[in-house]
């Protein structure tokens, strides 16, 4: 059975930082595109950013130089390091597996085969 889950949420103050991590089981994690969305109360779930199987990484250019995604294949587990928060960084935040490469297409949440329940953070200023 394959699962996702997500921890490492909470509510922190503008400037602060968290990291997320996305625990996997049940499919070869190193395979896949991971992708980390958010959604915030009233918005579209949006892409954060994606690691493909080679190590290659994009972001929106919300987040860009702000958070950093990265992986461990070993442990199976995705993580989303968030510096520098801000108020609109809050949401609920979703780890996403992702069957093959996504390139430019990595923001289109229904390419996506597996999704967690998500992790909530707070940012307040």
């Amino acid at each position: 059975q394959v699962q996702l889950a997500e921890s490492g949420g909470g509510s922190v103050q503008a400037g602060g930082s968290l990291r997320l991590s996305c625990a996997a089981s049940g499919f070869t994690y190193g395979t896949y595109s991971m992708t980390w969305f958010r959604q915030a109360p009233g918005k579209e779930r949006e892409g954060v950013a994606v690691i493909e199987s080679d190590g290659s990484t994009s972001y929106a250019d919300s987040v860009k130089g702000r958070f950093t995604i990265s992986k461990d294949d070993a442990k199976n587990t995705l993580f989303l390091q968030m510096n520098s928060l801000k108020p609109e960084d809050t949401a609920r935040y979703y780890c996403a597996a992702g069957l093959y490469r996504m390139r430019s297409h990595w923001r289109d949440d229904w390419r996506y085969t597996y999704w967690g329940q998500g992790t909530q953070v707070t940012v307040s200023s």
